[in-house]
């Protein structure tokens, strides 16, 4: 019974330490996740955005035929579904090297 006091008064102590909110954790919610959209590129300099540009216009002239291929096979449906089933590369072959062999 005389350890029961000490006891409580250290799990009150326990509680209050672990319980506490301070500032640092309601500062998650001061900003929104969502920006509108005259502000969604502010954060990128133009420098920033050109390189952007340019890096991803070497990325499209330098795609694998492999990619190049997919992509041509995921806009038809039927390309699509038998690949599925298949793989993408017997599904191209399927649809579209036939297509240019009799053009």
């Amino acid at each position: 019974m005389k350890s029961l006091l000490p006891l409580a008064v250290l799990a009150a102590l326990a509680l209050a330490a672990l319980c506490y909110e301070s500032h640092e954790s309601m500062e998650s919610y001061e900003i929104s996740p969502f920006i509108n959209r005259r502000n969604a590129n502010t954060f990128m300099s133009p420098h920033q955005r050109w390189r952007a540009k340019a890096q991803e216009r070497v990325r499209e002239r330098n795609k694998p035929a492999y990619e190049i291929n997919r992509e041509a096979c995921d806009d038809y449906k039927l390309c699509e579904r038998y690949a599925m089933v298949y793989g993408y590369n017997a599904a191209y072959n399927r649809y579209f090297r036939k297509r240019r062999g009799a053009e």
